[in-house]
């Protein structure tokens, strides 16, 4: 009798446990901060709502209308406000969010920058591409495309974006290597499609030798893609040597379809995903040394379109 009462303790103990557990899980509430609504970060939602779920804790998805640095630092304020446990941003202006990142930690909020670092700030880690490398990958197959020679632009997204500049800094560092290769241009578009079609547009006009167009953000390859696709440029399909990031329907379709050459794919879901588990393990007290995590590309061209992995 007492060796079964014994074991009924302890199993109550153990679901007592089980329990408390459960719902310390559940008192925690981790937010992740796009840089602003476009299918790559739907990708990253998908992760962190996915390791949200597996681990029990509340989950919160908080899209900037813009990607003015001020919107992040109100929505973080916000958030603050609200008593997350937990903020993952991927960051548009670095120096802008440093500020706001100190408060939050300061306050005892865990915070870490995903796809997009503010490396001067106090955020425990920066979860993503390391992009200047990415950069450099990118660089070295369009001078293989072009044969070490030609005239290049650069078509990014936002001018002061980190992550963009650390890519055109590897593309810049790769060519160094290619004296007759020569960069004619760099355009911001503010990863506005439309605006993009519009620059791409312009380049091609203002630049007739052009040889290359590196698509650096997300909408560069669709933009270079539907320019190319008007009867105005017919005759530039396939001479023109574009590669870009991201593996967007309508990038996949550019490559498909002939007007892309290779697609930097970078892993958004797997962003997503590790911010929210190291945001609840830093929370939990479970990782006390975080360190940056490299979620790495794969260079993605019609050769390996149907066989890659995110």
């Amino acid at each position: 009798m007492r060796i079964a009462m014994k074991a009924a303790a302890a199993v109550l103990a153990l679901a007592t446990g089980m329990g408390t557990a459960a719902s310390y899980a559940q008192d925690i509430t981790v937010a992740l901060v796009p840089k602003v609504a476009v299918p790559f970060f739907d990708d990253c939602n998908t992760g962190g709502a996915e390791a949200a779920n597996e681990l029990g804790v509340k989950y919160q998805w908080v899209v900037p209308a813009n990607t003015q640095g001020s919107t992040q630092v109100k929505i973080s304020e916000d958030l603050m406000a609200r008593h997350v446990d937990g903020i993952g941003i991927s960051v548009n202006e670095p120096k802008s969010v440093e500020g706001i990142i100190k408060q939050a930690t300061d306050a005892g909020i865990k915070v870490v920058t995903f796809d997009s670092d503010s490396a001067n700030s106090s955020r425990s880690m920066y979860i993503g591409t390391i992009n200047k490398q990415a950069g450099v990958t990118m660089g070295k197959s369009m001078a293989e495309a072009l044969g070490g020679k030609g005239e290049v632009a650069i078509v990014t997204g936002q001018l002061g974006a980190s992550n963009l500049n650390e890519r055109i800094d590897g593309v810049k560092e790769a060519l160094a290597d290619y004296p007759d290769i020569k960069l004619v241009a760099t355009e911001g578009t503010e990863d506005d499609l439309a605006r993009a079609v519009s620059v791409t547009e312009a380049l091609l006009r203002a630049n007739p030798n052009l040889s290359g167009i590196f698509g650096i953000s997300q909408v560069g390859g669709p933009a270079v893609a539907k320019g190319l696709a008007q009867q105005e440029f017919a005759d530039k399909k396939g001479q023109l040597k574009v590669f870009a990031f991201d593996d967007l329907p309508d990038t996949i379709k550019g490559v498909k379809e002939g007007f892309i050459d290779g697609i930097m794919v970078q892993r958004p879901i797997t962003m997503g995903k590790l911010a929210v588990e190291h945001l609840v393990a830093q929370i939990k007290g479970e990782e006390t040394d975080p360190q940056n995590i490299d979620t790495g590309v794969t260079v993605v061209t019609a050769d390996n379109l149907d066989s890659y992995t995110k």
